[in-house]
């Protein structure tokens, strides 16, 4: 079966990832493709990060004593290097390719104050925001210019975007919790285009923000229902979202093709809960999904599927 149409056409390679038939990933939080087209999985599995091939064939496996909390998002950095979101103990680190810890962010199992309050329903949890604050509450996941500033979405617990410098000094903040341009409901994730611009999927309030790098409003896309994450190919951006579909775009914003759940049964549907997505240097998607947090389903290896572009 195909996805999308025109020139955004893709399939579905089977049993891709090359886990042990003991182990599984439960839930993916984010996925990054490297240089060389090696795929980094920050999952919630025994292994908080394990690395692949583009075969699928598991390359190494590290980060099993640094996240005490929840896995959620990550973005590499210019040199390779690996930045990593822990939700739960509401920290930010830095590591080497090979896993050996180079940086922590934040205080670890200390969240900021913002009002923010635990319940049961997620929405309710977010209405208890009240003000921003500083980092870092949830932490949802990281972005790091070329210059090496880097920038987070902060996430769960805030309504705000934090800028560091290249060794982690605070440098500025933005967001408010609400609906406006600038504000936030649940930033979840952020990464840069070429003109360094900031794109943020603002998931609560449906829609994609982008920024200049100095934190000043550019415009915002609407044509979304809850965006999780989104991947830069080329004059294309593609966006997973929660509601168990992938949507391309130009970066104009002009909707190129959609598609999701169509054409498979209920009992075996294509997604469950995208939740994070990048592309490699072929135009392969990969797409991981956090099925096991939102519908109790462990899908195993498949919880992170590779769509190859069909040329």
């Amino acid at each position: 079966m195909q996805y999308g149409n025109g020139d955004h056409r893709y399939e579905l390679v089977e049993d891709w990832a090359g886990l042990p038939d003991d182990e599984s990933f439960l839930d993916v939080g984010g996925v990054c493709v490297d240089g060389n087209d090696d795929v980094f999985v920050l999952n919630r599995g025994d292994h908080p990060m394990m690395v692949f091939d583009g075969s699928g064939e598991r390359r190494a496996t590290w980060g099993d004593e640094y996240f005490s909390g929840r896995p959620h998002g990550m973005g590499l950095g210019p040199e390779g290097d690996v930045f990593c979101t822990d939700d739960g103990n509401h920290t930010v680190r830095k590591f080497a390719p090979d896993g050996e810890l180079l940086m922590t962010l934040g205080t670890e199992d200390e969240p900021s104050e913002t009002g923010y309050r635990h319940a049961e329903d997620l929405f309710e949890r977010i209405a208890s925001i009240e003000r921003g604050g500083d980092p870092f509450n949830s932490p949802t996941s990281a972005t790091v210019l070329d210059s090496g500033e880097i920038f987070v979405s902060d996430g769960y617990g805030n309504a705000r975007i934090h800028a560091f410098d290249p060794e982690g000094d605070l440098l500025r903040s933005w967001g408010e919790p609400g609906p406006a341009p600038g504000e936030f409901r649940l930033p979840h994730s952020i990464e840069h285009d070429e003109e360094d611009r900031l794109w943020v999927t603002d998931r609560e309030n449906s829609r994609i923000q982008i920024f200049d790098a100095e934190g000043e409003f550019v415009e915002e896309w609407t044509d979304l229902i809850r965006p999780t994450d989104l991947a830069f190919d080329g004059g294309t951006v593609l966006v997973s979202e929660l509601c168990n579909r992938i949507s391309a775009f130009t970066t104009d914003g002009e909707l190129l093709t959609r598609w999701g759940n169509e054409g498979h049964p209920s009992d075996d549907p294509l997604f469950y809960a995208p939740h994070t997505i990048d592309v490699d240097s072929n135009g392969d998607l990969y797409v991981g999904e956090v099925s096991y947090a939102h519908r109790g389903v462990d899908r195993g290896a498949r919880t992170l599927q590779k769509f190859a572009r069909v040329a």
